[in-house]
């Protein structure tokens, strides 16, 4: 098998090579039972596969032993995992034993799907993309306590989890994971280009068709820049609406937030349905409750959906920056494809309304909210055990690792810790919550101008390009320039990306469909009619 010669790729590929080895059954034929034959696992989807079972051409444990099998031959190249499970299999034949005794599953009973690395996963260590993290790496390995409420809700739909997937370190880069312990991930639309991130495994493994979905996080970039990068749907939530305890924390008591990867809307919104919702173990969700779709996250896809609505679009009131002359055209595509749709677009509504003097000036990156760091990762500490015991705290952890994340000895993380003085004052107390008045207050400021602006203009969703041009490098120093980032992460906004076209270098153009709190079924609905009326998604052709 050729193995990866990028920077860090061979190495890494030899880890994840010789777990895929290590579990049970990876050596038996590819197809599993002799009596189902061998399964194409490429561009399936949950209704493909629900389809499969209830015609009884699949067993769980024969479609899970050709995810592996794929992973095992194509994995080296590109790098999607940090771990796999090695359970995997003997779970699928639980669901199988399941069904054959007609037991009740739930909706995702049977489907392969991944999850970020920084979501905590029982008996995987956890490991932030950091190499003190990953005994691997030299550094030692924290176990989680509990699954992150994300992974659980999962588990309890049926869902087949393969494994972990690759991310920068402390998922602090929205363009590519190079400075992950394992190695970069490639881009399975075209490996010469970064993957998107910091969500890059999981973007990379759906792609690629290791997987039919993933779970994937977002504090300024992470679901939406990945998802678009690589010509695949992906939905940024309302902040509040899907549980984050368990999940590494940037800014878990502001900004971040979970949601699904996926090949297509359908599959996307019925994630949804797992997902969303309260949690005892995540306070901040009560804010979602009354908010749930009563016929849920599908109950509004249509062919039909965008038909007669009013749609914003992008221009320099939302952001000063201007669209390359390439991103511009494919926009002007889509502008004309949603109005055959039956959409009215609406030139530049935030025009005139401040909107976009309300980002920080001279930064890409606009890492306010991240204030809460220091406590939320704190706290987050309290459920990860080192040699079984609790870790508990930032300076237990830096006894532990011999270097604290925050300082510049432990990489170039958190660069910003400076440039926010109540982080800064927090990492003296962590126990303590932090003073967040500053940032609420720019939260208010950015909701009550962007429901202006959607009420005086009688909108109903806006549909930007998601970036301002052409996917960058891998291998450079250019970094990915999202339209709605970081705005709608202030906001606390939803948003959900759709494929809608391809650059002349080959590399996937996204649009972004963004809507008020708790819009996601309407945003949903509006994704699923561009994505049946155009057909726009780039199906990854993998190479060893």
């Amino acid at each position: 098998m050729k193995k990866n010669t990028r920077p860090g790729g061979e190495w890494a590929a030899a880890i994840l090579l010789g777990a895929v080895l290590a579990i049970p059954g990876t050596a038996d034929a590819a197809a599993g039972p002799a009596h189902i034959p061998p399964i194409d696992v490429t561009e399936l989807t949950i209704s493909k596969i629900r389809k499969a079972y209830r015609n009884k051409r699949y067993t769980a444990e024969a479609l899970t032993q050709a995810y592996l099998d794929r992973i095992e031959q194509y994995e080296p190249s590109y790098n999607a995992f940090t771990f796999l499970n090695p359970n995997a299999l003997e779970e699928a034949r639980e669901i199988d034993r399941k069904r054959k005794r007609g037991e009740a599953l739930g909706p995702l009973a049977g489907i392969p799907v991944v999850v970020k690395e920084s979501m905590d996963f029982i008996g995987l260590p956890s490991t932030a993309g950091w190499a003190p993290l990953s005994s691997q790496a030299g550094g030692v390995d924290l176990f989680p306590i509990r699954n992150a409420v994300v992974v659980e809700r999962l588990i309890a739909a049926g869902a087949i989890l393969l494994g972990k997937t690759n991310i920068p370190a402390f998922s602090d880069d929205g363009t590519r994971a190079n400075s992950s312990w394992a190695g970069p991930t490639y881009n399975a639309v075209d490996r010469e280009l970064a993957p998107g991130a910091s969500s890059s495994g999981t973007a990379t493994a759906v792609a690629a068709s290791f997987a039919v979905l993933g779970l994937a996080e977002e504090t300024g970039g992470s679901i939406q820049n990945p998802a678009a990068a690589q010509s695949l749907v992906g939905v940024k939530p309302t902040f509040a609406l899907v549980p984050t305890a368990g999940i590494v924390p940037l800014a878990a008591s502001t900004r971040d937030v979970a949601g699904p990867i996926a090949r297509t809307v359908f599959d996307a919104a019925v994630v949804m349905d797992v997902l969303a919702g309260y949690s005892p173990e995540d306070p901040k969700t009560s804010a979602s409750n009354g908010q749930l779709p009563p016929h849920g996250y599908t109950s509004e896809l249509s062919k039909t959906a965008l038909c007669g609505k009013r749609i914003g679009l992008y221009g320099p009131g939302w952001r000063l920056s201007d669209l390359s002359p390439e991103t511009q055209d494919l926009y002007a595509r889509a502008i004309e494809e949603l109005e055959r749709e039956g959409a009215t677009v609406v030139e530049d509504p935030f025009a005139g309304s401040g909107f976009a003097e309300l980002a920080l000036p001279g930064e890409p990156y606009d890492m306010r909210g991240t204030e809460s760091l220091a406590h939320d990762f704190q706290s987050y500490l309290q459920g990860l055990t080192f040699n079984g015991d609790v870790v508990g705290s930032i300076d237990e952890l830096t006894l532990i690792t011999g270097v604290s994340p925050f300082q510049e000895a432990g990489g170039p993380l958190f660069w910003y810790v400076d440039k926010l003085p109540v982080l800064a004052d927090s990492l003296l107390h962590p126990e303590d919550p932090p003073d967040l008045t500053g940032f609420w207050a720019l939260r208010s400021q950015y909701l009550s101008l962007f429901d202006a602006v959607m009420a005086a203009h009688d909108l109903d969703a806006l549909a930007f390009p998601q970036t301002y041009e052409a996917v960058p490098e891998l291998f450079s120093d250019d970094t990915y320039a999202a339209t709605t980032e970081s705005a709608i992460n202030i906001a606390g906004l939803p948003g959900v990306v759709v494929p809608a076209g391809q650059y002349g270098n080959g590399a996937p153009f996204g649009l972004i469909f963004v809507g008020p709190l708790w819009s996601e079924p309407r945003l949903l609905g509006y994704a699923y009619d561009y994505e049946r009326a155009t057909r726009h998604r780039i199906e990854a052709e993998l190479t060893l």
